[in-house]
Order: C-alpha cells, then sequence, then structure tokens
C-alpha cells in the first residue's frame, strides 16, 4: 500500500470491478466503493468535448442538439469516466435522451424566467417579493398539465421524438424517456422564487412562511404524480427522496418548526414512507449538516447525499453507524488541486472514521465540474483502492 498518487498504478479490470459490484449488492463489499456523480455540463462546458460551441439555449429549446450533447456525454461517461471508479466500462445499446431541465425547473414552473449566462449553467431570478406573498399564496396549481412551463417541455418531447426518429450516435439508436420532474426542496424552491425576502418572511411572519413552504411542496405533489401518471409510472414510490440546499441558510431550530413539516408532506405523500420505515434519501449541498441528525431522528432519513464543506468523521459520529453517507473532496478541488492532494485529501476523509458501519459511499462533494483533470479523479480512486478497506 503507498501513501501517494501514483501515475502507473494499476486499476481494477472489468471483471474485478463486476465481482465487486456483486459483492456491494449483497452488502459484503470489502472496501468503499468510489464513484462519481455528474450530468451533461461536462460536456456542454468543455471545449475539448463540445468543439461545435453547443449551448445550454440549444440544449433546453433545439431538439437536435439535445440528442447529440446526451449521447456524447453517455459515451464519455460509460468510457473514460468509468475507468476512473467502481463502474463497469461498457456503452449502452440505446442513448436516453430526455427533456433537460436542470436545477431552475422548479422555479420556471412557479413562473420565474430563466437565464442562459455564457459559458455556465441555466439560471433563474427570482421574480416575487414580500409584497407577492398573498397573492402568491391565492395561486391554483391544481392544474399541473395547463402550466406553461409543463406545456412547452411536454411539446419539446415530442420534438425530441420527431428529431432522433433516424439519429445514431456511434451507430446506436436514441429513445425518448418521459418526462417526470423532481423535486429541489421547499425552501430552495421559496429562495428561488422571492430571493432573500423568503428569508425576511421566515424571520417576520413564520405562520405565513410555513403555509408558502406548504403550498410550493404541495404544488410540486400536483405536478410531478400528474407527470408520473402521464408517463405511465407509480404515482407513489417505496422509497422517499428529496433535496433541499437552501436549508443551509437557516438555523436549526427554524428549519425543525417551518421546515421540516413540509419536508414530512412530501415523504410520506411521494412514497410509502413513515420516519419508523427509514426508508428516506436527502441530497444536501453546503454547510447543512447541522440539520441532518433532525432529519434522521425524525424524518426518519437514513441516506445522505453530502456536498461541501463537510466534517465527516463528525458527521459519523453525530448520525450513528447505520446511516449511509455519500461524499468526499469539495469538487473546487477536482479542479485546482494536484493529484497528490486529491490523493491526500480522499485519505483523509477515508481515515476520518466516517467508514465506521460500513455505510459510506465516495464521490465528489457535489457533482463533478467540466474540465476535471482526469489524473486528479484517479488519484482519488487509488487513495480509495488503498485505504478505502471497511
Amino acid at each position: 500500500m503507498s501513501t501517494a498518487y501514483r501515475p502507473d498504478y494499476r486499476y481494477p479490470t472489468n471483471g474485478e470491478k463486476k465481482a465487486l459490484l456483486e459483492l456491494a449488492r449483497a452488502g459484503k463489499a470489502p472496501r468503499v466503493l468510489c464513484r462519481w456523480s455528474a450530468n451533461p455540463r461536462i460536456v456542454v462546458l468543455d471545449p475539448q468535448l463540445n468543439p461545435e460551441g453547443y449551448t445550454y439555449h440549444g440544449m433546453l429549446h433545439d431538439p437536435t442538439v439535445a440528442p447529440i450533447v446526451q449521447s456524447r456525454y453517455q459515451e464519455y461517461w460509460n468510457t473514460t469516466m468509468a475507468r476512473t471508479c467502481d463502474m463497469v466500462e461498457q456503452l449502452p445499446e440505446v442513448w436516453d435522451v430526455s427533456v433537460e431541465y436542470h436545477n431552475v425547473y422548479d422555479a420556471a414552473y412557479f413562473g420565474a424566467p430563466v437565464h442562459y449566462p455564457e459559458h455556465q449553467v441555466p439560471t433563474a431570478h427570482p421574480h416575487l417579493t414580500l409584497d407577492d406573498v398573498d397573492e402568491f399564496l391565492r395561486q391554483d396549481y391544481s392544474r399541473p398539465l395547463e402550466n406553461p412551463y409543463v406545456k412547452d417541455m411536454l411539446a419539446f418531447r415530442e420534438q425530441l421524438i420527431a428529431a432522433t426518429k433516424d439519429f445514431r450516435h456511434l451507430g446506436r439508436p436514441a429513445r425518448v424517456l418521459p418526462f417526470t420532474l423532481n423535486f429541489d426542496g421547499p425552501l430552495t424552491a421559496a429562495y428561488m422564487i422571492f430571493g432573500e425576502d423568503m428569508f425576511v418572511l421566515l424571520a417576520a411572519e413564520p405562520d405565513k412562511a410555513a403555509r408558502v413552504l406548504l403550498h410550493i411542496t404541495d404544488a410540486v405533489i400536483l405536478r410531478n404524480q400528474a407527470l408520473l401518471q402521464l408517463s405511465g409510472q407509480p404515482t407513489v414510490q417505496r422509497w422517499g427522496s428529496l433535496a433541499d440546499d437552501a436549508v443551509q441558510l437557516i438555523s436549526t431550530r427554524m428549519y425543525e418548526d417551518l421546515v421540516l413539516p413540509a419536508h414530512e408532506r412530501w415523504y410520506s405523500t411521494m412514497s410509502t414512507t413513515t420516519p419508523a420505515t427509514r426508508g428516506r434519501f436527502m441530497h444536501c449541498c453546503g454547510d447543512g449538516t447541522r440539520h441532518f441528525p433532525i432529519m434522521s431522528t425524525k424524518l426518519g432519513v437514513s441516506s445522505f447525499d453530502t456536498g461541501f464543506p463537510v466534517d465527516h468523521g463528525q458527521l459519523r459520529r453525530d448520525l450513528g453507524s447505520d446511516v449511509y453517507i455519500s461524499g468526499g473532496p469539495a469538487i473546487g478541488m477536482f479542479i485546482t488541486g494536484t493529484p497528490e492532494q486529491l490523493y491526500a485529501e480522499t485519505r483523509r476523509i477515508l481515515e476520518s472514521g466516517v467508514k465506521e458501519g460500513g455505510r459510506f459511499g465516495l464521490r465528489e462533494g457535489n457533482n463533478l465540474p467540466p474540465r476535471v483533470p482526469l489524473e486528479n479523479l484517479l488519484a482519488v480512486y487509488q487513495a480509495c483502492l488503498e485505504h478505502g478497506a471497511v
């Protein structure tokens, strides 16, 4: 076992990875698994992978662009990226093409304008103020399929179907997936709609703020269930899943009193889970880990996906050994750091105590940015192979 990154390191073969993944499925993996999270921005915003200069506006509005970018991303993900983690290198027989929405979809659904900054992902600007809260609470969102944003996205999906009829990449055809949406969380959505005014409302009129959060949650439940039903999928899942990055901006008491009820509404409506079943997942970027013990005990969240900054060892001590945690080095380090620094940081995290109980997954914290040197990914993977035993 080495203590530093080695460019000549021997990484697992496809066969060795398959054997490891079989053990992991049986709950018998001998070490932490290393996997990445990414999306097509690593293609769109990397000139080497996108020499034509396809833009995000094209990705979201031009049905001829989306299949090209998404199939190119899947090719890169299943070959180059697979070699840097515990993923089997294998191209799919069919490219999955979907309606892209990124992190603007909740705001856009509630009427916020979407902007397309050059060389960046789409963004939505807050469009309401405290003066608009009462009117917002009166808005009727009971007919989600008539919402302008949803209608546009469903229409774009039909355009994608037509555009991919004869599409081929590496000789493989494409299929267009059903259009469904996730939820980035009630507080995050409220922040994208009202901006900083939402936090003023939380402090000045907490009862009204709580109503806003539940109003958003109920509207999104109707939206997501309508889209699931339209696509022929179950509207209630066996596993509860939610994100809410903006909780990092409030106190734990404010979270428990005002936001947690909206989170519980979401979990209990969109899934068959209860706090007692321990079948719930939460994604939270940023410095929100102080809320995780409450989420675990009162909501029954048993799996957390983290961003940064995170004290992984302390988080393990706070949550206990039976809660799954995924995370790793901060994403900025993947761009600015050296392989040696990434190796050392990964080893530090793995030796922090976070592996206790064998319920830790190594990844970036959180979501790989474009143009990460492959050597930095390999350095993290090597540290996992050498110091990830459980």
